[in-house]
């Protein structure tokens, strides 16, 4: 899928409940690159931003509150990193869910996203790990960029839906953070 593109999930697939965002990239030789990306998810109310920084899934916060968004120990299906989504228990105040990859600032200092090769998110049935959305190759897109907002799944009434994003941040996590409203 281009970026911009969307696809319904839950109307496609009736009785979807859970799904595995997973992210695969290529960082070449680029070592310090590869040790230091950090895939990550943001939930998001009716404002587009997180209610606090509990609302920030990643590597030092493995779940949400109430365990909707969890990252996965070991990702599956060759992806690099997966997050796990189960849709009947995201709040009712959580309009999207937006997964991000970022550089985590210290030996990978002076790294972008320009250096990868490859890099692609996934949207998997979690039940039995078919693939319901691939996206574009995104990183032919990057520059500068030290962060990126890869994709978001949202409500659309009753269903949910999944979009490609692919939006770069040339300041990294702070970026994300000042457009998510997450408090670093």
């Amino acid at each position: 899928m281009k970026r911009g593109a969307n696809v319904a999930l839950t109307r496609e697939i009736p009785g979807l409940t859970g799904l595995a965002l997973g992210v695969s990239w290529n960082a070449g030789s680029e070592r310090a690159l590869d040790d230091n990306l950090v895939f990550a998810a943001i939930l998001c109310g009716p404002d587009g931003r997180a209610r606090s920084d509990r609302d920030f899934v990643f590597f030092n916060q493995i779940a949400s509150p109430e365990m909707s968004v969890q990252q996965l120990e070991k990702a599956l299906g060759g992806d690099n990193e997966q997050l796990e989504v189960d849709l009947p228990s995201v709040p009712p105040e959580i309009d999207r869910i937006v997964v991000v990859l970022y550089v985590n600032e210290g030996p990978a200092q002076r790294r972008t996203l320009g250096q990868l090769r490859a890099c692609v998110v996934r949207v998997l049935n979690r039940d039995d790990n078919k693939e319901l959305v691939r996206s574009e190759e995104l990183a032919k897109a990057f520059h500068t960029e030290t962060a990126v907002a890869l994709g978001e799944i949202y409500r659309n009434g009753n269903d949910w839906k999944f979009k490609v994003l692919g939006q770069g941040y040339s300041k990294g996590i702070a970026g994300i953070a000042a457009d998510y409203g997450i408090p670093l």
